[in-house]
C-alpha cells in the first residue's frame, strides 16, 4: 500500500487523502502542486482496483478501503491524521473514522457521498450501474455532476482518465459499496473531531442541501463551504479556492 500512495510535501501535519470513484491517487488535477509541503505530508491513496493497484484483487468494499488506509498509516508510522475523501472517497474516509475514531483529527469531505446509502432513483442508479461497461454513460454522469456547464473537451479527458485509472471490474464492484451499504450506526457521536464538507454550487447530486441534510444529521458541528464556481470536481474546477478551504479546516 505504501508504495502505492503518491507522498506529497514533508511537513509535520499528516493528511490522508481518498479519491473519488472517477479518480486515483493520480487524479486530483491542479490540486497537489499547490499544497504548502513545508506545514504538511500529504499521502494521496489508491484503492484496490486503481491506479498502481489496478492487478490487485479486492472485495472493494469501504471496510477494505479502511483497513488498507490504517496499514498505510501504520507503514508511516503515523498515529494520527487528518482525513480528506474525495466524492466516494468521503464514504470510505467515514469508515476508517468508525473504525479508528482515535487517530482521525480531522474529517474533511469533498462533494461527499454520505455514511448511509445513497437515495439514487431507479433512472439514477440504471445509469451509474451502466458506467463501468459505457464510457458515454461516464461522459453524461461527469457533465451532469458538473452542472453541464464545462468543456465537452474536459469532460471527454475526465472521462477516459476514469477509465485508464482503474479496472471495470473494481469499478462496478465499488458502485454498491459507495451507493447502497449504510454504515451510519457506526458513527461514534462523542467527541466527534472537526468536520467540514466542501461542495460546489453547480453539482446537482453533491448539493450545499443535501449535505445538510445527511452530513449534519450525523456530524451536527460541521462546517459547510460552497465553492461558486465548481462542480462536482473542484480540484479541476476550482483548485485554489478548492485549496483555500481545506487551508481553513486544517488550521
Amino acid at each position: 500500500m505504501t508504495n502505492s500512495a503518491v507522498i506529497i510535501g514533508n511537513g509535520p501535519g499528516h493528511v490522508i487523502a481518498l479519491h473519488g470513484w472517477f479518480g486515483d491517487a493520480q487524479g486530483w488535477g491542479n490540486f497537489p502542486a499547490l499544497i504548502d509541503g513545508e506545514a504538511s505530508t500529504w499521502a494521496f491513496v489508491n484503492y484496490r482496483g486503481y491506479g498502481e493497484r489496478r492487478g490487485e484483487p479486492g472485495e472493494y468494499t469501504m471496510a477494505e478501503i479502511s483497513a488498507d488506509v490504517l496499514e498505510l498509516a501504520d507503514s508511516l508510522q503515523w498515529k494520527d491524521f487528518a482525513l480528506v475523501g474525495h466524492s466516494m472517497g468521503g464514504k470510505a474516509i467515514q469508515r476508517v473514522y468508525a473504525d479508528a475514531p482515535d487517530r482521525v483529527k480531522v474529517l474533511i469531505g469533498i462533494a461527499p457521498i454520505h455514511a448511509s446509502a445513497f437515495p439514487f432513483d431507479d433512472d439514477g442508479w440504471a445509469l451509474f450501474d451502466g458506467a463501468a461497461e459505457s464510457d458515454d454513460k461516464r461522459f453524461a454522469i461527469i457533465d451532469f455532476t458538473t452542472g453541464n456547464r464545462n468543456s465537452a473537451t474536459w469532460v471527454r479527458k475526465m472521462t477516459r482518465y476514469s477509465v485508464e485509472a482503474s479496472t471495470r471490474e473494481a469499478f462496478g464492484a465499488y458502485l454498491p459499496a459507495w451507493g447502497k451499504v449504510d454504515f451510519e450506526a457506526d458513527i461514534p457521536r462523542d467527541n466527534q473531531p472537526p468536520v467540514h464538507v466542501i461542495v460546489g454550487a453547480h453539482d446537482p447530486a453533491l448539493s450545499a442541501d443535501f449535505v445538510r441534510s445527511s452530513w449534519l444529521q450525523t456530524y451536527p458541528d460541521a462546517t459547510v463551504d460552497e465553492l461558486p464556481n465548481a462542480g462536482h470536481y473542484p480540484m479541476w474546477e476550482t483548485p485554489v479556492a478548492l485549496l483555500t478551504s481545506i487551508e481553513k479546516a486544517l488550521g
